[in-house]
């Protein structure tokens, strides 16, 4: 028996070591210090803003939005209730009903989108050629062109489907009857475009419909090819950092032919990554940044114009984007976890979590192996996932921490950051931070901040402290970003400049 009871014994000894060799090979890149590749593979105009150089009438990309004052009665153009209704031009001022987001068909003519979300049109010749904004989709008679003087290029006319200009005869008429030439002030076809710049969206949709389908194929091909190459992995490697988080957006699924106007190729790009990745010892997250409808209405989320769409009724197609992800990549080594959506914001809760629930039961219908991240929503508490999230194997809360954003950070000296980060941030971590819940992962982080003219010396203090801070996560964190034309963003800047390091 005493035999029995020893070999028993060694057994189990021999199971739990093994379990927990197990456990640790499982984990032994936990936690990481990583880098997000944003700007590679979803296109944020703000990392590198000469990729838009080339593109026609630049400062009319989709979503733009814009207010139209016609000349000769110096009132703006409205769409009376801010939809629904008749196009007037007989205000003062300009506001929410006053102001056009424009959906671009080509660089010169656009589709214009009002408050209540629909389009404004042109009546039938019955009924007098008025303008009207009660279209749910924009087809050939919601599309106007938008000519501009060459000498004030926010002096336009526009020409409607019918060929001919829009004109405000008085303040409650607007029609599209003019066959003028004039650009005098007293003309009512002239109208001053007034162009709101801060409203500019700059971002993958953007792009890819502003070259348009003849020139974006070979300006985004140009893009994935030297943005990021085998040598970025390299130094990556080499300067102690051992993940990536490389945002994609929702039609990589439909790689090489997705809809317009994304272009194919970027799949063979994430491929390459996962190569080079596997050959430097870096593990790879794949994060849905851009997911169809937008989960933000933010240029990250490859927003046409602004609006958050994102709901119940995406859920399927963001889940397809999930599960394709997750078959392609689940048996590659360098994969360990596959972020289910960004920066969701404004959407609501309870349908976050049924997408969240549904993406992580499509992630391990391929893997058990990949932790499954869920991002916390941007506009709710950082504890709003925890229980929710406990419920699962293997999954990590995203939380994004930047000194930014925020007007309390608008006048903290370097010490002040420094000491919300060792304060306010160290607490939050710890009260998310359960023995059996899940891990934290501290997704985003940046070394910008709003103090003017930091020192070097104060710069890596900050660095420093957000180092030691997010270390205690147990995922780990990613820097925001390896590449970017402002330096203080650029992970790859800042190593290489001695803020910090990592080794």
């Amino acid at each position: 028996m005493s035999k029995q009871l020893f070999y028993a014994s060694l057994v189990l000894a021999f199971y739990l070591s093994y379990q927990y060799a197990l456990a640790q090979t499982e984990n032994s890149n936990l936690p990481l210090k990583a880098v997000n590749l944003g700007n590679w593979l979803v296109i944020e105009g703000w990392m590198k803003p000469a990729l838009f150089d080339g593109i026609a009438n630049k400062d009319l990309l989709d979503g733009t939005q814009v207010q139209l004052k016609s000349t000769k009665l110096v009132k703006y153009l409205c769409a009376e209730n801010g939809g629904g209704s008749i196009v007037v031009a007989n205000r003062t001022k300009a506001s929410g009903w006053e102001t056009f987001r424009l959906w671009r068909v080509n660089e010169t003519a656009f589709n214009f989108r009002v408050s209540s979300k629909q389009f404004v049109r042109l009546t039938n010749e019955d009924e007098g050629n008025n303008l009207v904004a009660d279209s749910d989709s924009p087809s050939d008679k919601e599309t106007f062109e938008i000519l501009r003087n060459d000498d004030d290029p926010n002096k336009v006319r526009i020409r409607a489907p019918n060929g001919l200009f829009l004109q405000a005869i008085s303040e409650t008429v607007v029609v599209a009857d003019y066959e003028g030439s004039s650009w005098d002030d007293s003309d009512p076809s002239v109208f001053k475009m007034n162009v709101l710049t801060g409203s500019i969206i700059r971002g993958e949709f953007q792009i890819t419909n502003g070259y348009g389908p003849d020139k974006a194929p070979k300006i985004m091909q140009d893009h994935w090819n030297t943005y990021i190459t085998e040598d970025d992995f390299k130094f990556m490697s080499e300067n102690g950092l051992n993940g990536v988080r490389i945002p994609v957006g929702w039609w990589i699924a439909q790689d090489p032919t997705p809809p317009k106007p994304f272009v194919g190729g970027s799949l063979e790009v994430l491929d390459n990554a996962f190569t080079w990745a596997e050959k430097y010892g870096i593990k790879v997250i794949v994060d849905l940044h851009a997911a169809p409808g937008s989960q933000n209405g933010k240029p990250h989320s490859a927003s046409r114009d602004g609006y958050l769409e994102w709901g119940d009724s995406y859920i399927s197609d963001t889940v397809a984007a999930i599960d394709f992800l997750a078959e392609r990549y689940a048996n590659r080594s360098g994969l360990v976890a596959i972020e289910l959506m960004n920066e969701p914001q404004g959407v609501n809760l309870e349908s976050l979590k049924s997408y969240y629930q549904a993406g992580y039961d499509a992630v391990r219908k391929h893997t058990s192996s990949a932790y499954v991240i869920m991002s916390n929503p941007l506009d709710r508490d950082s504890k709003v996932l925890l229980s929710f999230a406990g419920a699962f194997d293997k999954v990590a809360i995203d939380v994004h921490y930047y000194n930014l954003f925020s007007d309390r950070f608008s006048h903290m000296n370097v010490q002040q950051n420094i000491d919300y980060i060792k304060n306010q941030r160290a607490s939050d971590l710890s009260s998310l931070t359960t023995s059996n819940g899940p891990l934290i992962f501290v997704g985003e982080w940046s070394g910008d901040w709003k103090v003017p003219r930091a020192s070097k010396e104060d710069q890596q203090k900050f660095m420093q402290a957000q180092v030691e801070v997010y270390s205690g996560a147990k995922f780990g964190w990613a820097y925001w970003a390896y590449k970017c034309d402002s330096n203080s963003w650029s992970i790859k800047w800042m190593i290489e400049n001695n803020y910090v390091k990592f080794n």
